[in-house]
């Protein structure tokens, strides 16, 4: 691999004279809709609301400058905060930063090795699917912040949700679920008033100067450090680290597909051309190490941010840039405004971000596809909501995988075929097989069963055409092997024609060419096939000779 192409070049920035002023004012309005976002997954991940934008600073930066793609924003995300959560429970705040670094050096790691094309391996149900059981967890997870009352650690979100709006004192919540409402009704109408306003900033601003206003007494953001903190390397235990390497891998895993899936999405929409996905782990890893030493959460490519990023005209990698730099300005010019901002106020953000993540039109896609489909966005968005990220997309891609291999296994088949006219004498002692579609473990019993359990009392000579055969495994190439061996056994002589030439090695390698009475019986063309096979019958004698 030529590790020069994952470093920075003077090609990223071959747009800038042209674009440096959409890119200044693209990366401003991003800054401005980010600002709420970072701040709420940073607390409702459990790291706080300070690690949120520190996070939006350091990774947003880094990764604008090494990533892969021109246009994307990375930050902390929804999905992040929703797999970081359990952890933080579980081992604790202190534990942050070293998995944090843990999990950027495992991405760093699969970018450096030519790992970022496996993204396109995960089916698109599993990818609909897992999105929306993560928007249905964000929501879940606000529910705690509308009441007005702290998230208890370690429970279930949906179980937690529930009991939460079970034993809720509706009198008492009534001053945060006003909150939420005001919020969304805003950021839903704003819009509708004119396109170009920033409508989270706009109506996190709008609550708090109220809520301060009339002196509401509900839970706000608190303290913030006006400044960003030196960078610490995290202290290295080796017992801690083998505690946490499950949960850097499923951080790892969950900051690549996320990642790769947003370049993806804005290498769509944005005309800058390709995204490189194995420097797009890179810039990630880069990114999440970054972020943990200065007190961070581990950072992911943002879809939303990065969307916003391409409708404001973004077109070099200093949109993103300056994203960091406005957040940055806030972080030291405006701790105090930003830390009277209610929770209540961030949770209805949320919230709406949540309900638009999900496309209906996709849902509906999906569900009118295939039922095998259909399944697995239902079963992936199930296992997300009431169980764990990393697997949902693991069982998804199984319960795929499976189906896939179902229909492929259903269109294999073996068919007889007629031999072409003229007719001859002996034809009828000729089976010519037609084998299509594929030939591997899925299948392999059945076809060969077909074959070799027909009743041939008069056949002396079975001609096995490959030719359509599209895909092949070693558990096939064995079959055919065991196809041909029995029937030999049995006297019946086996010619294979049209192997194709990326099925050569294995069908060799596996013996399937040694288990023909003679090598002759290995041909290219069917009519050479055919009149082996003729004459073959026409030289029959009593004691079977080769032919």
């Amino acid at each position: 691999m030529n590790l020069a192409r994952l470093l920075p070049n003077r090609r990223d920035y071959s747009e800038l004279p042209r674009s440096w002023r959409r890119d200044i004012l693209a990366g401003i309005t991003v800054g401005v809709v980010a600002l709420p976002l970072a701040l709420a997954f940073g607390i409702s991940s459990g790291v706080g609301a300070a690690a949120g934008l520190a996070t939006a600073v350091v990774a947003g930066f880094v990764a604008a400058v090494f990533g892969g793609s021109h246009v994307q924003v990375s930050g902390p995300t929804g999905a992040m905060a929703v797999v970081l959560a359990p952890i933080v429970a579980h081992y604790g705040l202190g534990s942050i930063a070293l998995v944090t670094v843990l999990a950027g050096l495992l991405v760093l790691v699969a970018g450096v090795t030519g790992l970022g094309r496996a993204v396109t391996f995960i089916p698109w149900p599993v990818i609909e699917g897992f999105t929306l059981g993560i928007a249905a967890i964000i929501f879940l997870q606000q529910v705690p912040a509308a009441f007005g009352q702290d998230s208890p650690a370690g429970g279930r979100t949906l179980s937690v949700a529930w009991n939460v709006v079970r034993q809720a004192d509706w009198s008492s919540a009534a001053k945060t679920l006003a909150v939420v409402a005001v919020v969304a009704t805003l950021m839903v109408t704003l819009p509708r008033l004119h396109r170009g306003i920033p409508e989270s900033l706009a109506a996190v601003i709008v609550v708090t100067i109220v809520v301060v206003a009339l002196d509401i007494s509900i839970a706000s953001i608190g303290e913030l450090p006006s400044h960003l903190p030196a960078p610490v390397i995290p202290d290295v235990d080796v017992g801690a680290m083998r505690t946490l390497v499950g949960a850097a891998l499923a951080i790892a895993a969950l900051a690549a597909i996320e990642s790769l899936l947003s370049a993806r999405v804005a290498a769509t929409m944005a005309p800058t051309g390709p995204y490189d996905p194995d420097r797009e782990l890179v810039g990630q890893g880069l990114a999440s190490v970054a972020s943990g030493a200065f007190g961070g959460m581990p950072a992911t490519g943002a879809i939303a941010r990065t969307a916003v990023n391409v409708r404001s005209g973004a077109r070099t990698r200093v949109s993103a840039i300056v994203h960091s730099l406005v957040l940055l300005a806030v972080v030291y010019l405006a701790t105090g405004p930003v830390s009277a901002i209610p929770l209540s106020a961030l949770a209805g953000v949320l919230m709406v971000t949540s309900f638009r993540m999900i496309s209906l039109s996709t849902v509906r896609k999906i569900l009118r596809s295939t039922r095998s489909d259909a399944v697995t966005f239902a079963l992936t968005a199930a296992i997300t909501v009431c169980f764990d990220l990393i697997e949902a997309v693991q069982i998804g891609v199984v319960v795929a995988a499976f189906f896939a291999l179902r229909g492929v296994a259903r269109r294999s088949s073996v068919t007889r075929e007629d031999l072409p006219a003229p007719r001859r004498p002996g034809d009828e002692r000729i089976a010519l097989l037609r084998l299509d579609g594929a030939m591997f473990f899925g299948v392999a019993e059945r076809i060969s069963s077909e074959i070799t359990d027909t009743d041939h009392p008069h056949t002396s000579v079975v001609i096995i055409r490959l030719s359509q055969l599209g895909m092949l495994d070693a558990t096939g190439a064995n079959s055919l092997a065991q196809i041909a061996t029995e029937l030999e056994a049995r006297g019946i002589t086996v010619i294979i024609k049209g192997v194709r030439p990326e099925h050569m090695s294995l069908l060799s390698n596996v013996g399937v060419f040694d288990s023909l009475r003679h090598e002759n019986h290995l041909m290219d063309s069917l009519d050479e096939a055919i009149d082996h096979a003729r004459t073959h019958i026409t030289r029959l004698t009593p004691d079977r000779s080769p032919g």
